[in-house]
């Protein structure tokens, strides 16, 4: 990926260093709304970049130091820019299935024409900035041979990065990963996935892409200061660049789902035809760890819903899941697994405790065969179909995305027909232009059959479930199935010899909320009954434990934005546990409002949402035990019944230990009312505010 050598000569400037060469016709400022950020748009020399700060431009003010920026069009002329002048633009948001129902948000906007038709948008909002390019004088048909996208900070910041878990392809991965945190300058040379956080001091930057439609995602790599021309001036800059997937040119499939993968690429990264616009670099800027949950960027900057007419049939809510718990009841009559009776003790149970759906994952098709319209003959598809209808319990489906699209039209006419509810896709582990364009295809196709998807196995959210709204949930997360292979490791600690698990649930459980929770909705999986604490937790796959207590694993309910969530255990270990299975299930899963009331990433997170009267309050903290305040000023006045869920007092050792609240009260009973709870190590609380 050669370029043009170049001397940063805005870099200069932004720190108040003497550049040559440079002129103020070649920049133009935007500012956010409530004028504290500021964009400066550099086109000296004909390359476009930028940097962005904050009031007044001082070190620990600059969130981003000259990012150079192109996209490379195969045949397409040289660059000669115009910049227009900065316009306010204030727009309304209904967000169905979103974390909050209708918001409103408003922006400047500059657009930087190119003589050769590849322009750009930049936009400057209160909580961030973004731009995407689109071009308007393009071939018929064209090739991006590259994009360029740089995110240059000042000094050393620590950054929070998860890498690839595949060293060999790193752009071939389930975006199933931990974060690695350290300071910039000692970022690994292995692509790093989006969204991804920099600590610059005073504020967060949260990178993150939105609107990926027939593009390849964009995965971080660090800058090499002698392949990009960089001048280092005065100061210190850390950098990474942008890597893509190249179009792919041919495949094979792994024989045991059939899964289709890459064997060779092109040497471009995209192709098309005619004109069109490009996925949003968006950088979210964070003062306060609070803001991070709540932010709403990655949502109002995709397209909007393409669903037309009657959308009922898009109904969020709770699974009762096979496949985590591995099948696993007990005390029953038959021998259960992949059956039609295991599957009628899942949709009584469902249908017992106001599930809406039950869940047939991998099984129920041969997936070595590769032909999802062919049922295993241990089952009858459509009579489990009317028993669960009998019992207003729907069924969805497990595949894999490459065997769904290939079977599309008939898959969803066939089940659509039948009366199943949707598909849980899995396996994309890709993304390279054809993946996004199959993720979109097989949206618009599912809802034309009023099909609902769950998508596994795959890139964070980038949009599609505003404009696709029938795509419910989301994977892309270390989720809850991890602790299932999880080892235990011994490594040296604070000067001693510690045993521990090698992966931190806990820990992940409060940071990936405030990153990955920002782009969308997480399909987590929680619900385990078996609780351990650190000493105690051993990874066993078919009676899979959880790391943290009962009350952790309760809060995620509410803490995790989640359309179409889980209880990922076994039935029979539900009933032994009534009182915390009869609160899960009373839990809706869309909200009209979220409010996060405290917290800080990688160590502790509580947060509010209210579902019409109703508000539903859960925290949940790292393996550090802690004391936590909540005031009741955002509950408006009323009569309340409440039922709270906390951390039992020997759950630091038996991690299943929780005790149950319940009063009536009503509000105002005084100016400073507040709840004082503890969170044991990897502990939780869970409430719910039920208005009178």
């Amino acid at each position: 990926m050669k370029r043009i050598f170049f001397t940063y000569c805005m870099l200069a400037f932004v720190l108040g260093i003497q550049a040559q060469n440079a002129t103020l016709e070649d920049n133009v400022n935007l500012t956010s709304p409530d004028g504290k950020l500021k964009v400066i748009i550099n086109t000296h020399d004909n390359n476009l970049s930028y940097s962005l700060f904050e009031g007044n431009i001082t070190d620990r003010n600059i969130y981003a130091a000259e990012n150079h920026i192109a996209l490379n069009i195969e045949g397409m002329g040289k660059s000669q820019y115009t910049i227009s002048y900065p316009k306010r633009v204030k727009e309304h948001f209904d967000a169905p299935n979103y974390k909050l129902t209708s918001f409103d948000d408003e922006y400047n906007q500059v657009i930087v024409k190119n003589r050769n038709g590849v322009n750009v948008e930049f936009r400057a909002y209160n909580s961030g900035i973004a731009y995407r390019f689109f071009t308007t004088s393009t071939p018929k048909e064209w090739k991006v041979l590259d994009e360029v996208a740089e995110f240059n900070f000042i000094d050393d910041p620590t950054a929070y990065l998860p890498y690839s878990t595949n060293e060999k392809n790193p752009k071939a991965m389930a975006f199933q990963a931990t974060y690695d945190v350290a300071p910039l300058s000692q970022m690994k040379n292995l692509e790093a996935f989006l969204p991804a956080t920099v600590d610059c001091g005073k504020a967060k930057v949260t990178i993150l892409e939105t609107d990926v439609e027939n593009y390849p995602g964009l995965f971080l790599l660090p800058i090499d200061d002698k392949e990009k021309g960089i001048i280092r001036l005065e100061k210190s800059i850390q950098g990474m660049v942008a890597d893509f997937p190249s179009y792919p040119k041919t495949f094979d499939f792994y024989p045991w789902r059939q899964q289709k993968h890459v064997t060779s690429s092109e040497n471009f990264i995209a192709k098309g035809k005619g004109n069109r616009t490009f996925p949003w670099r968006v950088l979210v800027i964070t003062h306060d760890d609070k803001e991070m949950p709540a932010n709403t960027l990655a949502y109002q900057l995709a397209s909007p819903s393409r669903i037309k007419g009657n959308t009922s049939w898009i109904r969020p809510g709770k699974v009762a899941w096979d496949w985590w718990n591995d099948w696993g009841i007990s005390g029953v009559g038959f021998k259960a697994g992949i059956n039609q009776e295991t599957y009628k003790h899942y949709i009584d149970f469902a249908a017992k405790h106001g599930l809406e759906y039950i869940i047939l994952d991998e099984g129920w098709y041969n997936p070595k065969s590769g032909d999802m319209l062919t049922v295993i003959p241990e089952l009858n598809l459509p009579e489990l179909v009317r028993y669960g209808q009998q019992k207003n319990v729907g069924i969805i489906l497990w595949t894999v995305f490459n065997v769904l699209d290939a079977q599309l039209d008939q898959a969803c006419k066939k089940y659509a027909a039948m009366g199943i509810k949707g598909f849980k896709v899995d396996f994309l582990d890709r993304y390279d232009q054809e993946a996004t364009e199959m993720i979109y295809r097989i949206a618009e196709r599912c809802a034309q059959s009023h099909l609902m998807l769950d998508y596994h196995g795959i890139f964070a959210p980038q949009g599609i479930t505003r404009t696709y709204p029938n795509v419910i949930n989301f994977e892309a997360v270390f989720g809850m199935e991890e602790v299932k292979w999880t080892e235990r490791h011994t490594i040296q600690k604070d000067g001693k010899t510690v045993n521990e698990p090698s992966k931190d649930m806990p820990l992940y459980d409060v940071t990936f909320p405030f990153i990955r929770g920002m782009v969308g909705p997480v399909d987590f999986t929680p619900g385990g009954m078996r609780n351990a604490s650190k000493a105690d937790y051993q990874p066993i796959y078919n009676n899979p434990m959880t790391m943290g207590t009962r009350c952790h694993q309760l809060a995620h309910y509410i803490v995790h934005e989640s359309p179409l969530t889980m209880l990922a255990d076994n039935p029979t270990a539900y009933e032994k546990e009534p009182e915390c299975t009869e609160f899960i299930a009373s839990l809706p899963t869309v909200y009209d409002e979220m409010r996060v009331l405290s917290g800080k990433m990688c160590e502790y997170l509580i947060v509010a949402r209210r579902k019409g009267n109703d508000w539903y309050v859960a925290g949940e903290t790292n393996w550090e035990s802690r004391d936590v305040e909540i005031s009741a000023e955002f509950l408006p006045a009323g009569t309340y019944e409440l039922t709270a869920f906390f951390d039992g007092i020997n759950a630091d050792k038996t991690a299943t230990d929780y005790n149950v609240w319940k009063q009536q009260f009503t509000l105002p009973v005084s100016t400073n009312r507040a709840v004082k709870l503890h969170m044991t190590s990897g502990g939780g609380f869970a409430a719910k505010l039920i208005r009178k």
